[in-house]
């Protein structure tokens, strides 16, 4: 397993960290088989999503914030209820296949890691394994 730590800078963040996941693939020496990218943390998350249009990640913040705000009245005492709750949305991991030595992505698709809680310092876990 590859551990890879970021800090995020805000409270609610995307960071596209396609070309870290891609880098782990490189180091594994995997040519077939699969990568599992899991963010151990329970008000953070990752997923596959557009790359292209930098407004679809401010949209897709904006979007989770509507539908859950922070000030909703949540009873949870540590007052990031709202993160929780998004994170599971988004979901801790993501599979990706490896084909010749890389991530096998679609043309617009990026690995985003999703930040609900921060500004923190944050953990990404990648298991690569040979189909």
């Amino acid at each position: 397993m590859i551990k890879l730590t970021l800090k995020t800078e805000r409270r609610a963040q995307l960071l596209d960290i396609t070309g870290r996941v891609a880098d782990a693939v490189a180091r594994s020496g995997v040519q077939d088989g699969f990568c599992v990218v899991h963010v151990p943390h329970t008000t953070a998350g990752v997923f596959v999503n557009e790359s292209a249009d930098p407004d679809l990640r401010k949209d897709i913040l904006q979007f989770l914030e509507r539908q859950i705000p922070q000030d909703w009245g949540f009873r949870h005492s540590e007052g990031n209820a709202d993160s929780h709750l998004k994170a599971m949305i988004t979901g801790h991991a993501a599979t990706l296949i490896v084909a010749e030595g890389k991530p096998a992505l679609g043309t617009w698709q990026a690995v985003w890691f999703a930040e609900y809680d921060g500004p923190r310092s944050r953990e990404i876990w990648i298991q690569v394994s040979r189909a």
